[in-house]
């Protein structure tokens, strides 16, 4: 354990270190009890990007995480709301800089890929690169890990239609109008599925690049992902943005279960009516009309819910072309 003061981190610190090349790049890192690896991960980011300011959130660590992150010489300050989510959310606005990195800091992601990371969001002009995980480890919970991501990977992409390798991936480089135009509405770990679900729903350009992933060895600490609890919070976030950004494509998935459902009930009734010239199943008839009223008004819902997501979606959108482009500092004309 270290030793030394603590400094106050609720101090306001300065802006995002500026580049060579104008392009001012933050590091962004939250944390919650990671006193073991914070150091490591604050010099391994300070080596990757030496022009960046490196920011350390801490989520309220009962540890010496401050102390260690203060002592690497990050800026460091404090969320009181538990939740990776929340921490996001308040690092999003308190940060201004061009290029944000964001990075777990339990030191699993490999710092030496920021670089390239950075290069291919302002060579490129995109608005998020994803730092895709390849491990060499294959005991039994990282492989059911895999299969959750992959899991969930596949549905993200049947529903809204746009493939990612890894979405609980928590290294990305993100340009300013993506993170200045990020709802940041999660609480916890689902918000990586929100800010995937949010590329896709403004139609931003994307890249993803393979990085090597660390898995948490005794050393580091024991993981804070649950996988039951966490999972059945990001099924609830993915069926929520598939409620705000695909409701007519969600609705009418409802509507046609209460119609087949109608048909399944009614067939026999629409059958016996045929054939005897008379209703003998009143109460199938009724339960019949009443799943089909259903789905009608499934359907209704939906087109008025869409067109409210529609206007969300343009308001999101003109907020974003508000901002400059990622490599608007390497656009810039000399001043000299």
């Amino acid at each position: 354990m270290t030793s030394g003061p603590i400094v106050d981190v609720t101090a306001e610190a300065p802006g995002a270190a500026e580049s060579a090349d104008g392009v001012e790049i933050a590091v962004l890192v939250p944390c919650l009890n990671e006193e073991r690896s914070i150091g490591r991960v604050v010099a391994d980011f300070r080596l990757a990007l030496p022009t960046a300011t490196i920011y350390v959130y801490d989520n309220g660590s009962s540890d010496e995480t401050e102390r260690v992150a203060l002592q690497a010489g990050a800026i460091v300050r404090s969320e009181p709301r538990r939740g990776k989510g929340n921490v996001v959310r308040r690092m999003f606005a308190d940060v201004d800089a061009d290029v944000y990195v964001m990075v777990d800091g339990d030191a699993t992601y490999d710092a030496t890929r920021a670089t390239e990371m950075v290069e291919r969001l302002l060579r490129d002009n995109l608005d998020m690169v994803v730092g895709t995980r390849e491990t060499e480890q294959t005991d039994e919970e990282r492989a059911g890990h895999t299969f959750g991501n992959r899991l969930f990977n596949g549905v993200i992409a049947a529903i809204f239609g746009r493939h990612f390798t890894d979405i609980f991936s928590g290294y990305r480089v993100l340009s300013r109008r993506f993170v200045k135009s990020f709802p940041a509405e999660s609480h916890g770990f689902e918000t990586e599925t929100e800010l995937s679900i949010h590329a896709i729903d403004l139609r931003v350009p994307v890249a993803e690049i393979a990085t090597d992933y660390r898995p948490r060895g005794e050393d580091l600490g024991e993981s804070k992902l649950r996988t039951f609890r966490d999972g059945f919070r990001i099924s609830w976030t993915i069926l929520r943005l598939f409620r705000e950004v695909r409701p007519l494509q969600l609705f009418l998935i409802i509507a046609a279960l209460f119609t087949m459902a109608a048909w399944g009930v009614g067939g026999v009734v629409v059958a016996e009516f045929i054939r005897t010239g008379t209703i003998l199943h009143i109460p199938s008839a009724i339960l019949a009309t009443g799943l089909q009223v259903l789905a009608g008004i499934f359907l209704a819902i939906g087109v008025m819910i869409e067109s409210v997501s529609r206007s969300r979606r343009e308001t999101k959108r003109l907020f974003y072309l508000q901002f400059r482009s990622p490599r608007h500092g390497r656009d810039r004309p000399s001043t000299d």
